[in-house]
């Protein structure tokens, strides 16, 4: 063997992406119900506008489509094969055992419009919603102020999906393989839950295209947190003239005149600017600049809430630190529940992966929800990854009649070792508060 050889590394493997080998979860007769219980009433409504766009009925009608690709995803079966195996055997949600080949269902895939699991989503949330705003967990100061101000705090941000999974028809003459597209998703930060997501099928496209479609949905006294993707003084206009509240981390090579010096000192500066002194082109209102001095480097923030008696600055500073919730749901979505690895090349059937995903995502965080409320502890103190790996064991615990209920049995003392409830670190969180400045009082 040559030295050259020897040297060689075999190339990094991204694991989330990797074809999936594992074996299927086994049914729950409890998840599943509740699985039912919440979505399959959405389902049926949303079956109504199925039947008016003149769909003929097939084998695979919406229902049975929808629990296959749900069934798919909650029990990571590794492939559609595998799938329709076990559908042929026993019933998977409210699905009926059926018989039917990989061909048809693939084919349904590319055919069944993605707007109808959308328009399931669309009338699930609201239940989803009124379901976390009843519970009686603590939330964080910083969220607990701003509803007193606002009626929500929206999150706004992209994500590329990742490579297609499966180089096949028209996508075999590429010279690389293409990625998935592009999801936009606000997310309601107190719940977590997404309550509106988009998706492109152009990867590249700027985030800024979707501002149309946000500015459509977004309802009065809401509190948007946005990145710098969406940084445009127009927006910032229309945010202002609606009254709609927001965060944002403003550019190192902002121009900005000083109107009014709100406070400062050392280490925190909360002033009223006029910006865009150098553009031919400056924003038509005022906006509040907070810079914060963090281990020796600052950290600064736009808000076009200027009144700090209704958003403090320590409030600005924690309120735009939660918006990596969103960051966090991409990534739990991808990794955990298998948007990393898209089965199909189709723009409509990695749509329907988008969606049953999400769907599921939003049913999981219901159930983080209950268990937070149970443990009487802010959802952050809740890790959904291991709530959704502590099933496993719940459903073990089941089918040996040893447990009837996942929310009980997911919160019990004697499950701690599952690590449902993210440890606490208190050395590491005095660390992190002293680098901060004192009158942040955070």
């Amino acid at each position: 063997m040559s030295n050259n050889d020897s040297n060689r590394r075999p190339p990094a493997l991204n694991r989330d992406r990797a074809r999936p080998r594992n074996q299927p979860a086994p049914a729950d007769s409890e998840i599943e119900a509740r699985l039912e219980e919440l979505i399959r009433p959405s389902v049926q409504r949303v079956v109504r506008q199925y039947q008016n766009l003149g769909l003929r009925e097939r084998v695979f009608t919406l229902p049975i489509t929808l629990a296959m690709v749900l069934g798919l995803i909650w029990r990571q079966f590794p492939s559609v094969g595998e799938l329709l195996r076990a559908l042929a055997r026993e019933p998977l949600l409210w699905a009926p055992p059926l018989r039917a080949t990989e061909s048809a269902f693939n084919q349904r895939l590319r055919c069944l419009p993605s707007q109808l699991f959308g328009e399931v989503f669309a009338d699930l949330l609201p239940t989803l919603l009124a379901r976390a705003q009843a519970r009686s967990h603590p939330q964080p100061l910083a969220i607990k102020r701003a509803l007193g101000q606002f009626a929500r705090i929206w999150v706004l941000d992209a994500t590329t999906l990742e490579a297609v999974a499966r180089r096949v028809g028209l996508l075999k003459d590429l010279p690389s393989t293409p990625l998935g597209g592009k999801l936009l998703g606000v997310l309601d930060l107190p719940s977590k839950l997404p309550v509106h997501l988009w998706l492109e099928g152009e990867a590249e496209v700027n985030e800024k295209a979707f501002l149309e479609r946000v500015q459509a949905v977004l309802p009065t006294e809401t509190l948007l947190l946005i990145d710098r993707g969406f940084y445009a003084f127009p927006f910032f206009d229309y945010l202002s003239e609606r009254g709609l509240g927001f965060i944002t981390r403003a550019r190192s090579n902002l121009a900005f005149s000083v109107q009014t010096v709100l406070y400062e000192s050392a280490q925190v500066r909360d002033r009223v600017i006029a910006v865009g002194q150098y553009r031919s082109n400056p924003a038509r209102y005022p906006l509040r600049l907070v810079a914060v001095q963090v281990g020796g480097t600052w950290h600064t923030y736009l808000t076009n809430v200027l009144d700090p008696s209704v958003l403090p600055t320590a409030d600005v500073v924690d309120l735009y630190g939660r918006r990596w919730s969103i960051e966090s749901a991409f990534l739990l979505v991808k990794r955990l529940l298998g948007l990393a690895y898209l089965w199909r090349e189709s723009y409509n059937a990695i749509a329907l992966q988008v969606w049953g995903s999400w769907l599921l995502y939003a049913v999981l965080l219901d159930l983080c929800g209950a268990i937070a409320q149970e443990l009487d502890l802010p959802l952050d103190r809740i890790s959904v990854e291991m709530v959704y790996r502590g099933l496993y064991h719940f459903s073990v615990a089941h089918q040996k009649g040893q447990a009837s209920d996942p929310v009980a049995y997911l919160a019990a003392p004697e499950q701690a070792d599952l690590d449902i409830v993210k440890r606490y670190r208190p050395k590491r969180l005095q660390a992190r508060l002293a680098k901060l400045p004192k009158e942040l009082n955070l």
